[in-house]
């Protein structure tokens, strides 16, 4: 991820010194290194009105003035919600107020008098900085919209998955890697003869009496090697002697680290019971 040198050079940028000189030396001074965004204010009391306004990529923030100091000023700035970055360069003329801005919330110094050569590198390094976190913001808003989208769009197509289901077949299935039916929907109960959920170990699936065991065998060994199945036809002999035929497709289901957790399907009853 880069910036672009016209985005570096466009980016917007406020000056706040109560010194007319200072603030005409740094002016001149972005001007001329190609800068066309800069605003300035000898006011601090300003400063949260125009960066509400114009949201500036950088501020740089005299520490010692009139009325509102520079600490002030910063502390001002931490109130906006909106803005997780603070885009303060302080300057001043007081080696002990570096650390103490740092730790306030400032991203940078430079100190008076004025290094022309320094001040431009600090300034262009920490608009890189700030347009990078920009940059990465939206990446990441853009990111977490296309999973919303992307989350609904599953969602729709889970439905519309079940409804279809639901209106080609008696039942839809889905079962745990050890073979419970953890979801149901249909007649499963008076088709199958099976409990689902809370009682299943009331009655075990698979366990109620009639089945052909040669055709279970052969379903089994299906699901044994995690391979789908389709329109698989098995058998059950009633107690009053009556038989019931029934079709299932199920495929396997597998998480994201690959692991089997079970199986989904559908069914129908191909004869009624007599």
């Amino acid at each position: 991820m880069t910036i672009a040198e016209s985005d570096i050079l466009n980016a917007s940028i406020l000056i706040v010194d109560d010194q007319e000189a200072n603030v005409a030396l740094l002016r001149q001074m972005l001007l001329e290194a190609g800068h066309t965004n800069v605003d300035t204010t000898m006011d601090p009391q300003q400063v949260f009105a125009l960066h509400r306004k114009n949201a500036y990529s950088l501020i740089l923030l005299d520490l010692q003035m009139p009325k509102m100091d520079g600490f002030q000023v910063i502390e001002g700035l931490k109130t906006n919600p909106t803005d997780g970055y603070l885009p303060v360069l302080v300057i001043t003329a007081q080696p002990g107020h570096k650390l103490r801005a740092l730790l306030a919330g400032a991203r940078d110094f430079v100190s008076k008098p004025f290094d022309l050569v320094e001040v431009k590198t600090r300034i262009r390094n920490m608009l890189e900085v700030r347009l990078l976190y920009k940059k990465l913001e939206e990446h990441n808003i853009l990111l977490e919209q296309k999973v919303l989208e992307r989350t609904a769009e599953l969602r729709e197509s889970e439905a519309r998955y079940r409804s279809l289901t639901e209106l080609a077949s008696d039942w839809y299935w889905e079962q745990d890697e050890n073979g419970n039916f953890i979801k149901v929907s249909g007649p499963v109960l008076e088709m199958l003869g099976i409990r689902v959920g809370p009682l299943a170990d009331e009655v075990p699936s698979g366990q109620a009496p009639g089945w052909n065991e040669e055709e279970r065998a052969t379903l089994q060994q299906f699901i044994a090697a995690r391979q789908p199945f389709l329109d698989f036809v098995f058998s059950r002999t009633n107690s009053d002697g009556s038989q019931q035929r029934f079709q299932v497709s199920g495929e396997p289901m597998f998480n994201q680290s690959c692991r089997f957790i079970g199986y989904r399907g559908i069914g129908v009853e191909l004869t009624v019971k007599k």
